[in-house]
């Protein structure tokens, strides 16, 4: 069994006729620094942040830490961070936790032109060097682009649906 690294494509999959990492760049994202969790490979990473309860240190270059003002008034975060070592070429997908193939934008998977994943994550602590927290899922190293407050008033919708995951 293939896995999502693996660049052979699983059954029913379709891989873009371009590898999007070899194309141009539309924009420049800068990363602010990078996550360090216990996790070495994929094999060892949570299949979703929510199923995380490790401690994870967000270490920012020293230009970014004066914009951690405030963070620690926060219960919780949004942290957007880059999967610097996921394929960016299918965009159909066959998940083994799924029945049939998916596009890559109705999966929450790291494989998609613009590896970029999200977790909302407990804070947990300041360091010198950024913060601690609760709730990742991404391997040590992984590059970290944006940090954002989560409001539950306006960042919760708990009647939203992913109809094909029903059941």
């Amino acid at each position: 069994m293939t896995d999502m690294w693996s660049k052979t494509p699983r059954a029913g999959e379709t891989a873009l006729a371009t590898d999007p990492a070899t194309l141009a760049a539309d924009a420049g994202i800068v990363f602010i620094g990078h996550v360090e969790t216990p996790w070495k490979s994929r094999s060892e990473c949570p299949r979703n942040s929510r199923g995380s309860r490790e401690i994870c240190r967000v270490v920012l270059k020293p230009d970014y830490l004066p914009g951690l003002k405030s963070v620690e008034t926060c219960s919780h975060l949004v942290l957007l961070y880059w999967m610097h070592e996921a394929r960016r070429d299918l965009i159909v997908q066959a998940p083994s936790f799924a029945d049939t193939t998916h596009g890559c934008f109705a999966l929450r998977t790291p494989v998609r032109p613009n590896p970029v994943s999200l977790s909302v994550v407990e804070f947990v602590g300041m360091t010198p060097d950024g913060f601690r927290v609760r709730g990742l899922d991404c391997l040590d190293g992984t590059p970290l682009v944006d940090i954002k407050p989560y409001f539950a008033t306006t960042d919760s919708v708990p009647d939203a649906v992913v109809g094909w995951r029903k059941g």
